[in-house]
């Protein structure tokens, strides 16, 4: 079938344009939110066409994924047609609810003609979903393959704009962790970072905005990957990862304690535990490369691409019968 969606999340629609459908990607000026096309950092398959928003209404959709409120705006203004009545569609909800927790209302609670299709647990539980059928359909990773080798003995943390979502993302937790080992960071929108939370240099390198593949290359070499980020939905960046075969230490927040077994690593809300278990995987390879592999075997096991694409290929078959 035809999928109409937006690139929002690359990682995430890395997995799900794997799939056997078309995946038609509006494209605008600029490549802007309503509009950013293919992927520059990932690699997508050919079936994940990019198309100008006044070509839609010639390209038959059987389908849109929906993302934001927007999207609804932008299907009746390019399509001429209405989400949930004469449109399949699905609302993905990637992120944790925000605002009035638990009480946070979904956009589409007043809706029951659009089902919500949660990336975690978690968020199906903290959102009031009012009367829209909701489900969960868990990540789902391409596997990056079994690369760790831990030979550099640093601490490796993923996150996109620690300077501007700050607490959310754990940047003030960077100084406690710098404190444990040498760090490189990872992500988007790094600049400022040392400034803001008086980081030394020598103790925190930034890498930003690496293509994905080099990414997991040097995510790989270092000796465990910390999990900073209080909420969340849950990190893609996590689970790859874990996928790579690193062990994990990080906040026992949202899914998180879901996602890592305790063989995996440690999850604790106490920073003086984590710090410590970041110093025990750094000055014991053997533990560290242990951990990494129940991490691996727990990340295929319950975040592998084949069960993504099947749950979504059954929600997709459910909404377009």
């Amino acid at each position: 079938m035809k999928v109409l969606l937006w690139h929002v999340h690359g990682s995430w629609t890395t997995a799900f344009v794997a799939g056997p459908h078309e995946y038609l990607l509006p494209v605008v000026p600029g490549r802007g939110p309503d509009g950013l096309g293919r992927a520059r950092t990932w690699t997508w398959p050919a079936s994940a066409r990019e198309v100008p928003p006044e070509q839609l209404r010639t390209e038959d959709v059987d389908v849109v994924v929906l993302q934001r409120a927007r999207d609804l705006e932008l299907v009746r203004e390019w399509l001429g047609r209405e989400p949930g009545r004469d449109l399949p569609a699905v609302f993905l909800e990637h992120n944790a609810p925000v605002g009035d927790v638990p009480d946070t209302r979904h956009p589409l609670a007043d809706r029951n003609d659009i089902p919500i299709a949660h990336v975690t647990h978690f968020n199906q539980l903290f959102y009031d979903n009012g009367r829209a059928p909701t489900t969960v359909i868990e990540h789902g990773i391409v596997d990056p393959g079994e690369r760790y080798t831990g030979e550099l003995a640093r601490a490796a943390v993923v996150v996109n704009e620690p300077v501007r979502r700050g607490r959310t993302t754990g940047g003030d937790l960077l100084p406690g962790l710098a404190a444990a080992a040498p760090v490189d960071v990872f992500g988007m929108g790094l600049a400022g970072l040392h400034e803001r939370y008086g980081l030394d240099p020598d103790r925190v390198a930034l890498h930003d905005d690496p293509p994905q593949a080099a990414m997991h290359a040097e995510l790989a070499r270092r000796r465990v990957y910390v999990h900073p980020v209080r909420w969340t939905s849950l990190g893609l960046s996590l689970l790859e990862a874990m996928h790579l075969g690193m062990p994990v230490v990080g906040l026992a927040s949202t899914e998180a304690v879901e996602a890592v077994p305790a063989e995996a690593g440690v999850l604790s809300t106490r920073p003086e535990r984590l710090w410590a278990a970041v110093r025990e995987f750094v000055h014991d390879e053997d533990a560290a490369r242990l951990a990494g592999k129940a991490a691996r075997a727990a990340a295929l096991e319950r975040y592998g691409l084949d069960r993504f694409l099947g749950d979504w290929n059954r929600l997709l078959a459910e909404v377009t019968r």
